[in-house]
């Protein structure tokens, strides 16, 4: 797989990101960003986005990104990750999220993810990632 966001489009057919709507708009070795516009299929039953949605973002725009510094034949696992939503997101809102590393190790990967709507920090999530070999 191409790691740009023609690859990565394409790579994740018919998974979780691409049933969501989670597009990728920009992926280099120091940043990953993606896209995703809220829709009623994303919501909680009070009208905003559910949480999953934001750990669903965020968390495969850091995948993204982890990607990119993996040794060749490595796969990985979100091991750990935290989230901290600070406004609710309705249908239309387009949400943009964007991976910044923390730390980039042989066997570990810590990724922060700043969500935002518009110039409005939304939400800020951390994980660590782990290498895995065959």
């Amino acid at each position: 797989m191409e790691i740009t966001p023609e690859g990565i489009a394409e790579f994740q057919k018919g998974t979780l990101p691409d049933e969501l709507g989670i597009e990728p708009l920009e992926v280099t070795d120091e940043l990953a960003r993606g896209r995703m516009v809220v829709e009623s299929r994303h919501l909680h039953p009070f009208g905003f986005l559910h949480g999953g949605g934001w750990v669903t973002l965020a968390d495969t725009v850091a995948a993204w990104a982890t990607l990119r510094h993996l040794p060749e034949g490595t796969g990985f696992s979100t091991v750990e990750l935290k989230t901290n939503v600070f406004a609710g997101a309705r249908v239309g809102d387009e949400l943009v999220a964007t991976a910044r590393p923390l730390h980039i190790g042989r066997r570990t990967q810590v990724w922060e993810v700043r969500t935002t709507r518009e110039d409005r920090l939304m939400a800020v999530f951390t994980c660590t990632q782990m290498a895995l070999s065959d």
